[in-house]
């Protein structure tokens, strides 16, 4: 449904938000990061679409312009409840639902950018 009604309004910077968010919850990082930065360039003022592209960046191993977008997406005064998210995920990243020990140390290096 979000497909098609991305191909009735192409340049609807929400709806293909909405659409690359979805490919994101399905675990399909490249069309994510394809319809995110899409809808980036449709709305780059929209707090809640740049953080959404700065978490998918995060998944595919694009730390340095996953805070890039953390930062700007704070810069653009999201509400309240949404600022403290993005600054929590400015100083540790997102974190994994469930991680085991090598992913909490795969998580260390990233915001740390050592080994």
């Amino acid at each position: 449904m979000i497909k098609r009604s991305v191909e009735q309004r192409p340049d609807d910077g929400y709806i293909v938000d909405s659409l690359g968010w979805a490919y994101y919850r399905l675990g399909n990082y490249d069309e994510a990061v394809k319809n995110l930065e899409r809808a980036v360039e449709l709305k780059p003022v929209d707090p809640t679409i740049n953080d959404h592209l700065g978490d998918v960046y995060w998944k595919v191993d694009r730390v340095l312009e996953a805070k890039f977008q953390w930062s700007h997406a704070r810069d653009l005064k999201p509400e309240d409840d949404e600022l403290a998210k993005i600054e929590q995920k400015l100083k540790i990243g997102l974190q994994e639902e469930k991680s085991n020990a090598a992913d909490a140390d795969k998580q260390a290096k990233r915001i740390g950018g050592g080994g």
